[in-house]
């Protein structure tokens, strides 16, 4: 705080003035920081969406496509076909054994339960598949 001594109404009397200049400082040291700081709290989710085949032909069975589906109950299915959960990871080893591609499309019900898909993927992830696509159409089967 500041004080000057002048003729400003008394004599001799000092009047208090408000020094701002270490607010001031105070302030852009503040807004540095925020400046620096933000770019780094920016997160990134990167979403790979199939594309959408425009010919209508059924590619040969060899390349078809795996898709692992989540059912409403939590049930499991791999190209239609049931399957335990227990049993996902070494399936999924075995079929992305003999794949060059190591590509699973996932499917899952509206109303499945969180814990149980984000396992899925998981277990999908451990068993071999590099990249999990994730379908946004419903398979027509």
């Amino acid at each position: 705080m500041g004080m000057s001594v002048g003729t400003h109404g008394k004599k001799n009397r000092a009047s208090p003035q408000m020094n701002v200049t270490p607010l001031v400082d105070v302030v852009l040291v503040l807004l540095i920081i925020f400046m620096v700081v933000t770019p780094l709290l920016a997160k990134q989710f990167w979403l790979q969406l199939p594309q959408q085949q425009q010919s209508a032909a059924e590619p040969p069975s060899e390349n078809k496509s795996v898709v692992l589906t989540v059912k409403k109950d939590g049930a499991l299915a791999i190209n239609g076909a049931d399957l335990a959960k227990t049993d996902l990871r070494d399936k999924i080893a075995r079929v992305m054994a003999a794949r060059t591609d190591k590509v699973v499309y996932f499917d899952a019900a509206d109303d499945a339960p969180y814990a149980i898909t984000v396992e899925v993927m998981d277990l999908a992830r451990q068993g071999g598949a590099k990249t999990i696509a994730i379908l946004t159409n419903k398979v027509v089967r």
